[in-house]
């Protein structure tokens, strides 16, 4: 079986999390906790990351800084996780859906103006795949309006738009290293505080609405409740497992380039013989190498060729149905029709098996089982 995803290590995970033993103390805010965020504001350019538990929980302290609340509106795309209006939603605000471009199923940033009331609080755009949205022309949407750009860059860690890192360019961004992404811990995350208005309150309400931060420090005598807050902060364990990741950056990323590009080389004659879709990345983009899709002619041709790549022992996935559709989503007034890229692409989609260890005989089969499907099943349709 060639698995959809296969979490690999790279080296020194089992060595930090032997020392992260050692020293004595499991909890979160621990040494390890602070080399990650160290690392990753210096090859990001951001004064202060926090680690936390997930891309979810660092959506919804992004929630509480932007002090989201009843009768609040925030935009997402229909096509992305549940997370994403989950974090604004549970704070009481309601998403507006709004519908993905053709080319890079990112948000379409012309639908915006048009979104846009008097009760909106924030934009979240989402880097689908590691490919960057047009940030430029949601700044400008978001700064005509006097509104929040939260960057859900779950898949998209060291990817770029025009030079600028992912997940740097809104006022606060989030990742994650769950264990089907780039760089894992199993499960984990951290929210990029870009705006310096959010940097002082971020670390409070990290730590549970207390300056604890502050007094481990020395900078207060004794730590108190100071704002609302939450325990965002994740075991150094993980931080020790994910510091290993981090530092086999640029090793993690080449492996996912030359696997993007094989794909992209290998399937690139027969997609344009059989009209189907390949990732689209704009020149002046860097992408993350998070994934690898086809997009399908029909949603009973993704349900062929997944059942025959199944056969071959390869699993495939699908990805996300549209959200505006869903049972909450309908409950915020989604109908059919709404966004209907989102609702053609979601039903056409078909990822393929990709993850820093996949070999290149795996991926080669991939390769080979899908070109034979396309070209039988043209035989098929001159028949």
């Amino acid at each position: 079986m060639i698995p959809f995803n296969k979490p690999t290590l790279v080296g020194k995970e089992l060595q930090y999390l032997t020392e992260a033993i050692h020293q004595g103390s499991f909890c979160g805010n621990g040494p390890f906790t602070k080399r990650c965020q160290a690392l990753l504001e210096q090859a990001l350019g951001v004064s202060r990351i926090l680690l936390t538990t997930s891309c979810t929980d660092a959506l919804e302290m992004a929630a509480l800084l932007l002090d989201v609340r009843d009768g609040d509106e925030v935009i997402v795309p229909s096509f992305t996780f549940v997370s994403t209006p989950n974090a604004f939603v549970l704070h009481g605000a309601t998403p507006v859906f709004a519908d993905i471009r053709r080319d890079t199923l990112n948000i379409d940033e012309a639908q915006l103006p048009r979104l846009m009331t008097s009760r909106t609080k924030a934009i979240v755009p989402v880097h689908y795949g590691g490919v960057a949205c047009e940030m430029d022309a949601i700044l400008e949407v978001a700064s005509r309006h006097g509104v929040a750009v939260v960057e859900d860059n779950a898949h998209g860690p060291f990817g770029t738009y025009k030079g600028a890192p992912l997940g740097t360019i809104g006022g606060l961004g989030a990742l994650s290293f769950h264990d089907t992404k780039n760089f894992t811990c199993g499960e984990g995350g951290a929210l990029l505080v870009n705006d310096p208005e959010y940097a002082g309150r971020a670390e409070i309400v990290w730590e549970k609405g207390t300056n604890r931060s502050s007094f481990l420090r020395g900078e207060v005598g004794k730590y108190t409740w100071m704002d609302v807050g939450s325990s965002h902060l994740p075991s150094d364990l993980l931080a020790a497992f994910l510091y290993a990741q981090l530092e086999a950056r640029v090793e993690i990323q080449s492996r996912r380039r030359t696997l993007w590009v094989r794909y992209q080389d290998g399937l690139a004659e027969w997609a344009s013989e059989h009209e189907i879709a390949l990732p689209v990345v704009p020149s002046y983009c860097e992408p993350a190498y998070h994934l690898f899709f086809l997009l399908l002619p029909t949603a009973e041709a993704r349900r062929d060729l997944a059942a025959h790549l199944k056969k071959k022992g390869i699993q495939s996935a699908v990805h996300y149905p549209p959200l505006h559709l869903s049972a909450m989503g309908r409950r915020f007034g989604g109908a059919d029709g709404d966004c209907p890229v989102t609702e053609s692409v979601s039903e056409r989609l078909l990822r393929l098996p990709f993850s820093t260890g996949m070999t290149d005989a795996e991926q080669d089969m991939v390769i080979r089982e899908v070109n034979a499907f396309a070209l039988r099943q043209a035989e098929v349709n001159r028949g």
